[in-house]
């Protein structure tokens, strides 16, 4: 058996090129938020109807994403996996990165972002939102603590109680999420209590991509491999994520159709919204879901990378989803009086129009940066490689398709 790799050690020129594009994305993306904030949201395509925009799909993206990445150390710490226990370093970094590069975004996309001071220290206990400030910085201390427990051996008897802790807490956490939507009555898209398991369940999904990534990043980096079978469990368990994801959309559809009042709002997102039909039928379906499930149970489709092209495939599908979800069910305008037509200067009853803006895809993208650079500077400093990963032994190694999904 060869010696365990220590990351980055066999590829450090690619190590600190991809950190410095890491750190330049991030830099772009502040200097579009202080564009955004001299300038005013008048340079964005929000307006008085739609206003969360672009930037609001990739911060809920993430920050649903950092709870599913947390799900892999889950399963090794609380129903005692050893596969995934040796997971668990790594997943627990992504989830503090997701969350810190989604908060980033969301504070950003304020315009005032300094006042984050009133939100931390007023709390009005009948917003959702007042609840989020508690569970983001809870879901931090957790999993900052039950990192400790992983790398302190004096701390390591406590680890499953502070894996089920963040375990617990996860689900707390995506909860909140889901119900700052389903609480939203001013919305005709929200309002439903289907919104939080949805989000619960796509978290699974989500956050294991973005982990399979990292993950084939970091074993690249390092020159390492995994075992073939760990790579067939963790390309199955995202099948199955996906799998779920699906039929929870569906099922938000159905009790969508099953009342009339909500008819229209569904006849404009599976039929007659244009960008936003396109995003959730081609984006979300299509290529969130048909072609990574394709990838994954047909893997020579992919080739050894089948796993990797599957998990890009179901980020692109998330951000094209969240993107019908958030910004069309801004743009659908409220009913006000059920069966009756309303208009007035204010577009009463019209379809909001939104077109993204660079400044908001730069600040968007430049959460994401933040959460790279955040994890590749945590990996480098506690060598966050899995601990059964090895460097290859042979030609075939590669060749079998054992490298856990390589991007």
């Amino acid at each position: 058996m060869s010696a365990l790799p220590t990351f980055p050690a066999s590829r450090p020129g690619r190590f600190w090129g991809l950190l410095f594009l890491a750190a330049l994305i991030t830099g772009v993306g502040l200097l579009a938020a202080h564009q955004m904030e001299i300038s005013g949201h008048i340079i964005t395509g929000m307006n008085n109807h739609v206003v969360w925009g672009t930037p609001h799909v990739f911060a809920v993206f993430m920050i649903v994403a950092a709870s599913g990445a947390l799900n892999v150390a889950s399963i090794g710490s609380v129903f005692g996996k050893p596969m995934y226990k040796a997971r668990a370093p790594l997943s627990a970094l992504l989830c503090a990165a997701l969350l810190a590069g989604g908060l980033m975004v969301l504070m950003l996309d304020l315009g005032r972002p300094e006042r984050v001071i009133v939100a931390a220290t007023h709390y009005n206990f009948h917003s959702v939102f007042a609840w989020n400030v508690f569970l983001y910085s809870g879901m931090f201390a957790l999993v900052a603590i039950y990192l400790w427990t992983l790398f302190e051996k004096r701390m390591a008897p406590w680890s499953r109680r502070a894996g089920l802790a963040a375990f617990v807490w996860r689900f707390v956490l995506t909860t909140g999420t889901g119900s700052i939507f389903g609480f939203l009555v001013a919305r005709q898209a929200y309002q439903s209590a289907v919104l939080a398991p949805l989000f619960i369940v796509m978290s699974f999904a989500w956050g294991l991509a973005v982990f399979i990534l990292a993950q084939g990043a970091m074993l690249r980096l390092a020159g390492a491999v995994l075992d073939h079978d760990v790579h067939r469990r963790l390309r199955d368990l995202l099948a199955t994520f996906i799998v779920a994801s699906l039929y929870m959309v569906m099922v938000y559809h159905l009790t969508n159709l099953y009342f009339a009042r909500q008819g229209a709002f569904e006849r404009f997102m599976l039929l007659e919204g244009g960008i936003y039909t396109a995003m959730f039928w081609l984006g979300y379906v299509v290529v969130g879901t048909v072609v990574p499930l394709a990838l994954l149970f047909r893997p020579g489709f992919g080739g050894r990378n089948a796993a990797a092209w599957a998990s890009a495939a179901v980020v692109i599908g998330a951000l094209a989803f969240l993107y019908a979800f958030i910004i069309g069910g801004q743009a659908y305008p409220l009913q006000l009086f059920p069966g009756y037509e309303v208009t007035s200067s204010f577009m009463d009853g019209q379809i909001a129009p939104y077109s993204p803006s660079m400044p908001e895809l730069l600040l968007g993208i430049g959460g994401m940066g933040a959460a790279l650079l955040i994890t590749l500077v945590g990996a480098r400093l506690f060598n966050m490689l899995p601990a059964d990963a090895r460097r290859p032994e042979t030609p075939s190694d590669i060749a079998a398709g054992e490298t856990a999904g390589e991007p």
